[in-house]
C-alpha cells in the first residue's frame, strides 16, 4: 500500500514519525513524507522521500496576530488545552476564545500553505493511508478528499482529543445561534472546496497512534493504537568517551536545544548553580549544554564534563540518573533505558509529563522557575540512594517494551487501512 505522512516543519515532531515510516517502507510499502519546502532536507536526511508542498514555511507569531489573548497564558498547555490540567476553566467563553485564537495563530499558519498542493499530490499519488502529526490537518483533509484511511500520530499526551470532547459537550449546551466552532468551520471551508463534507474524524483521526506507555498517557475517547517509542535523534555521532562504562555513577544533565531557540535569554534554570551544587559528589556529571550557555559559566567543577550534544539514546544507558527539562523525547528515551529521572519542567507538555513520571514513582520533579542548586542536589541524592526509584524506572521500561514495535504494528495498520479506506 501507499502511506503518506504529513508533518509541520518541526524536527522534534517529525522525529516521532521516522521509525514507523521506516518500518512501513522495509515491510514493502511505498512511503512519502509531505512537508513545507524548507523542511524537505530534514525529511531526506532521515532516508525518506520528501514531498514539498506549499510556498514557504510558516512562522506562527510573525505571520499571525495572537493579540486575541487578553492576558499572557501561564507556562504549560496553551488555552484552551490547559483545561486538561485546570478543569475549573471548562467554560464556553474560555474555551471558545482559546479555540478562536489557536486556529488563527497555529492551525492556519501550519496548514494554509500546504492544503491545496497536498490535495493535488494525493489525487495523483492515491495514498491508501495518511498518517498526520496532530496539528497537520492538511493530512486529514487530503485523506478525506481521496478516500484514504487516516490516523493522527501523537508526539506527547493527547490534550487535543480530551479538550475537543469538552468543547463539543459545551457546544451542544449553547443556543443554536451561539455554537461557534472555529476549528470545525475552518476545516469545513477547506473540505467543501473539494466536494467533501465535514466529520469529526478530520480533527481527531479515524484512529490515533500513541507512543506513550499507559503511566504517562493522557488520551480521550478515541480509537487508540499503541506503538512503542523508538528514539530517533536525526544526524548524531557517538563520541569515544561513551564507548566504555563510567568509573563513577554518571548523571546526565540535558536541557533541550529547542529551548535555546525559543528563549533568547537561554535556559530557565541556572546551570552554574546546579553544577556547583553537585561539585563535591562522587559522581560524573555529563552536561549537554548549548555552546552559548557554556560560555556563560564562571567555572566548571572537576566532576563535570561539558559537551554540546550527545544522543540521549547513547548517553542514558550509561547513566545512574538523568536531569532534564521534561521534553518528551528525552523523557521517553531515558524511560526506555530504565533510568530514574529528575525533571525540571517549564512549559507546554513538560509539567504534565513530569507530574505523570513522579506519580508513577520513576522520578521526581521541580518546576524550572523554582529550581535551585540545593533543590536539585537533594532530589538527585534521593534518586541515587533510594532503590524504589530504580525499581519503578525499570517497571516503566517494561511497560514500554511490552508495546508493539513499529515493525510489529505494520500488519495491524494494514488491517486498519482496509477497515477505514473508502
Amino acid at each position: 500500500m501507499r502511506v503518506l505522512f504529513v508533518t509541520e516543519p518541526a524536527k522534534t515532531l517529525f522525529h516521532f514519525m521516522v521509525p514507523l515510516a521506516s518500518a512501513l517502507r522495509t515491510a514493502g510499502h511505498e512511503v512519502a513524507v509531505a512537508g513545507q519546502p524548507d523542511f524537505a532536507e530534514t525529511i531526506t536526511q532521515a532516508g525518506l522521500t520528501a514531498v514539498p508542498v506549499g510556498s514557504r514555511n510558516y512562522g506562527r507569531a510573525a505571520d499571525f496576530d495572537d493579540s486575541a489573548d487578553e492576558e499572557e497564558d501561564e507556562p504549560g498547555f496553551p488555552r484552551p488545552y490547559d483545561v486538561v490540567d485546570f478543569p475549573e476553566r471548562i467554560t464556553w467563553e474560555y474555551m471558545k476564545s482559546g479555540y478562536d485564537n489557536h486556529v488563527e495563530w497555529w492551525y492556519k499558519a501550519v496548514n494554509v500553505p500546504m492544503v491545496h498542493q497536498l490535495v493535488v499530490f494525493a489525487r495523483q499519488w492515491k495514498p491508501d493511508l495518511v498518517i498526520w502529526e496532530t496539528a497537520a490537518f492538511a493530512g486529514s483533509i487530503a485523506a478525506k478528499v481521496v478516500g484514504a484511511a487516516h490516523a493522527r500520530l501523537l508526539w506527547s499526551v493527547d490534550i487535543f482529543s480530551v479538550t475537543r470532547a469538552h468543547y463539543l459537550t459545551l457546544k451542544e449546551q449553547q443556543p443554536p445561534e451561539d455554537r461557534g466552532d472555529a476549528l470545525a468551520e475552518w476545516i469545513t471551508s477547506n473540505v467543501n472546496r473539494y466536494g467533501v463534507e465535514f466529520s469529526e474524524d478530520l480533527i481527531t483521526g479515524q484512529f490515533t497512534i500513541d507512543q506513550l506507555p499507559d503511566p504517562l498517557r493522557v488520551i480521550g475517547d478515541v480509537h487508540n493504537v499503541p506503538l512503542r517509542y523508538i528514539p530517533y535523534n536525526g544526524t548524531a555521532t557517538v563520541e569515544n568517551w561513551l564507548w566504555t562504562p563510567p568509573a563513577k555513577p554518571r548523571v546526565g544533565l540535558t536541557l533541550g536545544s529547542s529551548i535555546i531557540a525559543e528563549r533568547p535569554d537561554g535556559y530557565i534554570v541556572d546551570v552554574q548553580e546546579i553544577l556547583t551544587s553537585l561539585a563535591d559528589l562522587d559522581i560524573e556529571v555529563v552536561a549537554t549544554i548549548d555552546r552559548a550557555e557554556q560560555e556563560k559559566l564562571r567555572e566548571v567543577p572537576d566532576n563535570a564534563r561539558l559537551v554540546h550534544f550527545a544522543p540521549v539514546d547513547a548517553l542514558a544507558p550509561t547513566c545512574t540518573a538523568v536531569i532534564h527539562h521534561a521534553g518528551i523525547g528525552t523523557m521517553a528515551t531515558t524511560a526506555l533505558h530504565g533510568v530514574p529521572q529528575l525533571s525540571l519542567p517549564w512549559d507546554s507538555d513538560q509539567p504534565a509529563l513530569a507530574r505523570k513520571l513522579t506519580g508513577y514513582g520513576a522520578g521526581l520533579h521541580i518546576d524550572a522557575t523554582e529550581s535551585t542548586g540545593a533543590g536539585v542536589r537533594a532530589c538527585l541524592l534521593r534518586l541515587l540512594d533510594e532503590p524504589s526509584f530504580g525499581e519503578r524506572a525499570r517497571d516503566l521500561r517494561d511497560e514500554m517494551l511490552a508495546m508493539p514495535t513499529p515493525n510489529e504494528l505494520v500488519p495491524h495498520l494494514e488491517e486498519l487501512t482496509d477497515k477505514y479506506r473508502q
